[in-house]
This record gives structure tokens, sequence and C-alpha cells, in this order.
């Protein structure tokens, strides 16, 4: 009687192995972070179907770039924390473009009910950011000493929250300015890692000329976040691993960065759909040794 039914059960019993060896696969294959301004467009059709196919494509997390009137893609942050976690995403960072120290408390407060662990100015905020539309170039107006102030002060309160503030770079950063100041130098030898620290993308650092690797090497532990965005042969934004950045260098020293996550990000994609790219960025950095 026990025999028959052991056998009766095997069927089941062999389905379930299968079915957890399944789950552990998948979850080998569901890591790294995306960028949600590389599917912008594809968000403000139908976020919750987008973020859908992003936990689809692999990613385990995101950063966000779409905070508006005290929603996050239309969502009040509660929601759209519960909706991440209900497809297997996790709230890392969200890029806020339009802080000012009036609504900075605000952003602070919905951000963190939103789970997210980092604040990140993509930009120098309350319009210090510049954009020549002819030579589209980008730049900043305003001293270096006002934005590390800005940026300090938004630190603490966002320290005082349980928080941590990071500064996105673009290309100008890495540049002198008219007053011969580079503007990044200035920003990591003037302001106090407790409150301000960065996110590197790789992309716009090596658009610049400079070395990612020569800046974690100087200012150890600074860069806590990467944007993983490659550049093809012309300079333009490319998949990841379909480009000519060397990667496999950059990630040596993640350590000594200080990186904790990192984020596939395109901001164009020429040719082919965001949806599409973000699946060949991900196989990208499986092949490098993203994890």
């Amino acid at each position: 009687m026990e025999q028959h039914s052991f056998k009766k059960g095997k069927p089941i019993f062999f389905a379930l192995i299968i079915a957890l060896f399944s789950i552990s696969l998948n979850a080998q294959d569901k890591f790294g972070g995306l960028a949600l301004y590389t599917v912008r467009d594809d968000m403000g059709k139908n976020a919750k179907e987008t973020l859908k196919e992003v936990a689809e494509a692999g990613y385990a997390y995101i950063e966000a770039a779409g905070y508006e009137n005290g929603r996050f893609y239309g969502m009040e942050p509660q929601e759209f924390k519960t909706y991440l976690g209900s497809v297997g995403l996790t709230p890392v960072s969200t890029h806020m473009g339009g802080v000012t120290l009036e609504n900075a408390d605000q952003q602070i407060a919905d951000t963190k009910a939103a789970g997210f662990e980092y604040f990140t100015i993509p930009v120098p905020p309350m319009g210090m950011f510049t954009f020549d539309s002819e030579s589209r170039t980008m730049g900043m107006k305003g001293s270096m000493e006002d934005l590390a102030d800005i940026l300090t002060t938004l630190g603490k309160k966002c320290e005082a929250a349980g928080l941590k503030l990071l500064y996105h770079n673009h290309d100008f950063e890495f540049k002198s300015n008219k007053n011969g100041i580079t503007p990044i130098d200035y920003l990591l030898e003037h302001t106090d890692p407790k409150y301000v620290n960065f996110q590197m993308d790789l992309y716009w650092v090596t658009r610049a000329g400079a070395d990612p690797v020569a800046y974690f090497e100087k200012h150890q532990g600074r860069f806590k976040l990467w944007h993983v965005k490659d550049m093809d042969e012309e300079g333009k934004f490319a998949p990841v691993g379909e480009g000519t950045i060397d990667f496999n260098r950059i990630l040596k020293e993640k350590k000594t960065s200080g990186m904790e996550k990192y984020f596939v990000e395109q901001d164009m994609t020429w040719d082919k759909k965001p949806l599409e790219v973000i699946k060949i960025s991900h196989k990208g950095l499986k092949e490098i040794g993203f994890y």
C-alpha cells in the first residue's frame, strides 16, 4: 500500500523538484539594475506593464526618473513601492531633478515612503543647469561654492531622514570651466562624504576623456552607484557590451570605487526599441561579469 502510494506520488514529487530548480535558475538570472529613464516613453504610456517587462528582462532593482506632484509615474509613493515588490523589483535610487530648498522636505519624505535608499541629483539643481541647443553641450551657471553648499544642505536633510544623497555627473563636470576649475574635483574636495557622495555615469566620464579608475583611486569610496552605459565608435550611446568602454577594467575596481549598486542606462536607443535594448544590455552585463 505504501509502495503504491509512493509510485502514484512520484510524478508530483519530480514536478516539484523541477519547479524548484527552475525557480533557482531564474533567481540566478535576475540581477543588476535599470535606470527607468531608458524606458521613459514606455513608462509614460503604461508604467505598470513596463515594470513587469523590466523584471522579466532579468533586472532585480530600479532607479526612477519620473517624480511629479508627489507621485512616482502617477502612483503614490507607497503604491509604487508595493507594486514594485509585486513584480519582483526593488527601489534603490531616484533622480530628483526638480528639488529645491523649499520642496526638499516633501520630496525626501516621498522618496523615503517609496522605499528608495538614494536621493540622486541628476544635474545642478535650482536653475543652475544649462544646455546649449545649438552645440548640444551641457554646463552650469553660478558658482561651484553655491552648488557644493546646496548639495551639502540637501545631503544633511537626506541623512536626517535615513536617505543618502548622491550627485550624478555628465561630461562637463570633468572639464575645466572658465575659471580653471574642474567641477567634479571641486565637489569631491569641498563636500563631506557623510552627506554627499556620487553616482558615476561611466559613459559621460569616458566621453569627457577622463579615467573612471583614476577617480576611484584618488577618491576611494565616494562613487556609490554607477550608470553602466556603453559608447560606440562614433561616441554615441550603445547597449552594454556592444561598445568600446572597457568595463572589465573598471569592474575590477568596484571596491575601490565604493560601488554598491549599478544601473544600465541608455539615453537614446536609435533604431532599436528601449525594451529590446535593455535585454541586450542585461545579456552584456552577464558576459562581462556584473552580478
